[in-house]
């Protein structure tokens, strides 16, 4: 006699369980390869380079030398923070496409 507990009989409960470990496996290995993966971020028409890994660390920053201005180093500092709020976009949207359901 089946008790009808929602289908979640013996056997469905361990498919129910292989399921939900593949599905953990699977977002463990796209956040592996996002964490991995580098994004880039050029503004200022190529002045300033952001690269950034998917795990949101900067791996570097290159600056154009003629974008340094003593004179105006608020503009400089301003690129900087553009390409990596940039980098940070492109990381979020890869993150929102390949991980749906974590609502990242």
């Amino acid at each position: 006699m089946g008790y009808g507990f929602g289908g979640f009989g013996g056997g469905n409960m361990q498919q129910l369980m292989r399921q939900a470990q593949k599905m953990q496996e699977d977002m463990k290995r796209i956040r592996e390869e996002i964490d991995a993966t580098e994004y880039r971020s050029s503004v200022g028409g190529g002045m300033v380079e952001v690269v950034m890994l998917g795990n949101k660390s900067v791996k570097a920053v290159h600056v154009k030398k003629e974008v340094v201005d003593p004179d105006d180093v608020e503009m400089l500092e301003d690129l900087i923070v553009s390409a990596v709020n940039d980098c940070i976009s492109k990381i979020t949207a890869d993150e929102q496409s390949k991980l749906p359901n974590l609502g990242m």
